[in-house]
């Protein structure tokens, strides 16, 4: 199983600027990832950013994926969906929506991740890293080191997530993480590319 190496895999959820601000400059910055995440929102209001981030990312090497509803991912031809650990199983996923191509699991701990190992997902979150207020419920926060450990035992893709920001992110890819999601950091920047920038330059020299 291949494991691939990009830095930033980016959570879009209530920009200060636009939904499709940030999804721009992440496919001008050429970012890997992003994912739409929209919680408690209207549905005609999650179909018009689905379609506008799939029309900004289509055609580039920006993966779109769609958080939680793969029935949404495969309407707009999204590239992949997100599940959690209470949303439909990934095995059922694949075979029920065979369109999709990308098929990423949350977890956040280490049995999670283990028993991972037997569904084979495309790539996982491991979380959170640090706390984070975009979850009503959190999960337990698993430090850096904890994180690491699960991130450098997994056979496949792992994105570190939780309170990545500027200021910890180095420590964070220090003690193991080979890529990383972040929601707050960048949606909340009133020049969102430049956020995304200050990130990889990060990640580009932690490389070296």
């Amino acid at each position: 199983m291949t494991i691939e190496r990009f830095g930033l895999y980016l959570i879009i959820t209530n920009p200060a600027t636009s939904y499709e601000a940030c999804a721009e400059a992440a496919v001008k910055a050429k970012i890997r990832y992003i994912q739409l995440r929209m919680k408690k929102t209207i549905d005609d209001d999650v179909l018009e950013r689905a379609r506008n981030l799939r029309s900004i990312t289509q055609g580039t090497s920006t993966r779109f994926i769609i958080n939680d509803d793969p029935q949404l991912a495969t309407e707009m031809e999204a590239d992949g969906v997100h599940l959690g650990q209470e949303d439909m199983p990934i095995a059922q996923a694949r075979i029920k929506f065979s369109e999709l191509q990308i098929f990423g699991l949350s977890t956040h701990s280490e049995e999670q991740a283990s028993n991972a190992v037997d569904i084979c997902p495309d790539y996982c979150g491991v979380g959170p890293v640090y706390k984070t207020p975009t979850k009503d419920i959190s999960d337990p926060e698993l430090g850096a080191k904890l994180a690491g450990r699960i991130i450098q035992h997994a056979p496949f893709t792992t994105v570190a997530i939780g309170g990545i920001n500027e200021n910890n992110l180095d420590m964070v890819l220090k003690n193991g993480a080979i890529n990383y999601a972040v929601v707050r950091y960048v949606c909340q920047a009133a020049k969102p590319y430049d956020a995304i920038v200050r990130l990889q330059d990060i990640w580009t020299a932690a490389q070296n």
